[in-house]
């Protein structure tokens, strides 16, 4: 079964139908045909703000953005310096 992806502008509506009186997550699960849990999660980071409500902007916020963008840089300097202290321990071996 291939992975269907959704537009932010769909995800927004989706959490808006939830966030309604009367709508439970179930229902509108079924009524959009996408799994209960997946609606569970978009509810899920719209309330702990790891996405942004206003339509015409991306989903993350640009905090996110930066602080995933941060991570990823952090992980190639750390592996950068690994690499450069086993080439160091390497090359500083007494050769007798």
């Amino acid at each position: 079964m291939a992975r269907r992806r959704h537009s932010a502008e769909f995800k927004r509506e989706a959490v808006k139908l939830v966030k309604q009186p009367g709508m439970s997550r179930l229902r509108v699960a079924q009524e959009l045909g996408v799994h209960p849990s997946l609606l569970r999660k978009w509810v899920e980071q719209f309330d702990s703000g790891a996405w942004e409500s206003k339509p015409g902007v991306q989903l993350k916020s640009a905090q996110t953005q930066e602080l995933e963008q941060l991570r990823r840089e952090l992980n190639r300097v750390k592996s950068e310096r690994d690499i450069l202290k086993k080439a160091l321990a390497y090359f500083a071996k007494d050769p007798t």
